[in-house]
């Protein structure tokens, strides 16, 4: 049981930055707790390694994430997939990901300058922002 989605799209997150930002998920899911148990990822994890929680398959390409579906993980969407698409936000620069539901209902995250937009509504909480009561964390320091 559960709402299926199949998300696809790119994001501009720079390689360099891919340990902080898989920090900041890690944090927003621990905080959303159920099934995450930090102990379950390597301290050195990467976005690569928290797919799952995205409910995607992530294939990282330079400075670049890709994500696409995952049928193998039976993606299940949930508010723990929605904080890790709010966590990555100060850390991506540009880019979009689109989600369909299994319903055909479709919305999308755009990305631009360490903020997060979406369009659309959530096909499966009717949400038309993905904020909530999440937690934001502050954009990283590039100087």
């Amino acid at each position: 049981m559960g709402y299926t989605v199949a998300p696809s799209g790119r994001l501009h997150l720079p390689e360099s930055e891919d340990a902080a930002s898989a920090i900041a998920v890690q944090a927003a899911l621990a905080e959303r707790g159920e099934w995450y148990g930090p102990d379950g990822f390597p301290s050195d994890g990467t976005l690569v390694d928290l797919a799952e929680a995205a409910r995607a398959s992530i294939v990282r390409d330079g400075d670049w994430i890709e994500f696409g579906h995952d049928d193998e993980g039976d993606p299940k969407w949930s508010d723990r997939a929605t904080a890790f698409y709010v966590a990555i936000a100060p850390f991506v620069s540009e880019g979009t990901v689109e989600i369909e539901g299994e319903d055909g209902a479709r919305w999308s995250y755009t990305y631009a300058d360490g903020q997060v937009t979406q369009r659309g509504w959530n096909g499966w909480d009717g949400s038309v922002e993905p904020f909530g009561d999440y937690v934001e964390h502050p954009a990283p320091d590039h100087s």
